[in-house]
């Protein structure tokens, strides 16, 4: 099989948007954050995804006032949170910071065997406090996922008669996945970005592919045959994407030197931008504002 070789970061021209979802990308991509046609918001679900445990390393990042500060002097495009934290801290900077509302959510105390994410808000809601997107995750893989396309499809429509921008994070969930080389592996995270591609997502979520010998020989073929390192790997991710704009998450807190690596990797393999949250507002802030500059720096490479 030949290796994929660079990909042509898509542009809102290539992506037959409405006028209300063109509007809202452009000021993303191009009135906000780190750089022309790149998209750097910072994500802030976590406290519903994981509870407060995310927030021991930095307490101050328990108050989402400290993560509003980090994303207006930090450059970021947008902050994304869930309905009850928008409506209780954003109104103080409307027009200031872009939102991206979370529409769905659960919490990480049931078995993932089974993911699924309700909704608990409504692109409705997003339109209310001036969002200029709306985030959903979808469980690729999970026994529960013919429910959540079913759930998506209305999200997907709603968006639709809003002109709201639809990010999906596309995450690969359950026990088929996990016996099929796991969820950071190339075949389930290259099948995540195709299926939220597929029902109409206008960006896509979805973590740098991990490449592990013994557990890419679990994938089907001819994912098991493949000899690609991480770059083409995550290039390969990028181009079955398709014409929607792609973010890569930073997961778990790491060292400067290996966020950097990664988000270049990401941004040289045609990705619009990147979506790092616990490897920003964990850090305290003068550390959260030399990391933030560096990846603005780094991103500036990539301008359109």
């Amino acid at each position: 099989m030949q290796a994929v070789t660079q990909v042509r970061r898509p542009t809102l021209d290539d992506m037959n948007l409405s006028q209300g979802k063109r509007a809202r990308l452009h000021r993303l991509l191009y009135l906000h954050g780190p750089a022309n046609g790149t998209l750097m918001p910072l994500p802030v679900d976590q406290g519903l995804e994981h509870g407060p445990r995310d927030f021991f390393d930095n307490p101050d990042s328990l108050d989402p006032e400290y993560e509003i500060k980090i994303a207006l002097d930090g450059g970021f495009s947008a902050i994304v949170f869930q309905v009850g934290i928008a409506q209780r801290y954003l109104y103080k900077y409307a027009g200031r910071l872009p939102l991206i509302l979370k529409v769905n959510g659960k919490t990480e105390i049931p078995s993932d065997k089974a993911a699924f994410s309700p909704c608990i808000a409504k692109v409705e809601d997003a339109v209310r406090l001036g969002a200029d997107a709306v985030g959903y995750t979808l469980y690729v893989g999970s026994p529960a996922q013919s429910e959540d396309i079913i759930q998506f499809r209305e999200v997907r429509i709603e968006a639709e008669r809003y002109g709201m921008p639809v990010i999906v994070w596309a995450y690969p969930r359950g026990d088929a996945i996990e016996t099929k080389g796991g969820r950071d592996g190339l075949y389930a995270v290259d099948y995540a970005a195709r299926v939220a591609a597929e029902l109409g997502a206008d960006v896509i979520k979805v973590n740098v592919p991990k490449r592990d010998p013994e557990k890419d020989k679990l994938a089907p073929k001819p994912y098991s045959d493949l000899d690609v390192d991480e770059a083409e790997a995550t290039r390969m991710v990028v181009k079955s994407a398709g014409n929607s704009l792609v973010l890569f998450s930073g997961g778990s807190k790491v060292s400067d030197e290996v966020l950097i690596a990664k988000a270049r990797l990401a941004m040289g393999a045609g990705a619009t931008g990147l979506i790092f949250g616990r490897n920003v507002w964990q850090r305290r802030y003068d550390q959260a504002m030399k990391i933030a500059r560096s990846l603005r720096e780094m991103m500036a490479e990539f301008s359109a």
